[in-house]
């Protein structure tokens, strides 16, 4: 099967933390680069954080860089993204993808990616 599913979303305090998992498809685990977006209304999709499947190197966006971490789990074929010190502006849909063309970030190439189907993030203030 080939699919990808995330989960973790929820409503949290600003300050609070969240962690959202996204677990591949045996197909789809190990493409070059795997990473997380986010998009609210109106808003373009933003990449928030990427990790190279091979080397493990990643990427953060500024705009969470000292906030989120990302990481992987190759037993468990899963990708994760730690959220913490939440601000309200966090607050979107947020998509997990893979992809075998990256950005210059290492972000899975949006028209090439394989997307889950989102989670929601609400930060109240």
């Amino acid at each position: 099967q080939v699919s990808q599913s995330d989960s973790g979303g929820g409503l949290v305090q600003a300050g609070g933390s969240l962690n959202l998992t996204c677990t591949y498809s045996d197909f789809l685990y190990g493409q070059y680069c795997m990473g997380w977006y986010r998009q609210t209304p109106g808003a373009e999709r933003e990449g928030v954080a990427a990790i190279y499947a091979t080397s493990g190197r990643t990427y953060i966006a500024d705009s969470v860089k000292g906030r989120f971490t990302v990481s992987r789990d190759n037993s468990e074929m899963t990708l994760r993204l730690q959220m913490n010190r939440l601000k309200p502006e966090d607050t979107a849909i947020y998509y997990c993808a893979s992809a075998t063309k990256c950005t210059w970030e290492g972000l899975p190439t949006p028209q090439y990616a394989s997307w889950s189907q989102g989670t929601q993030v609400t930060v109240s203030s």
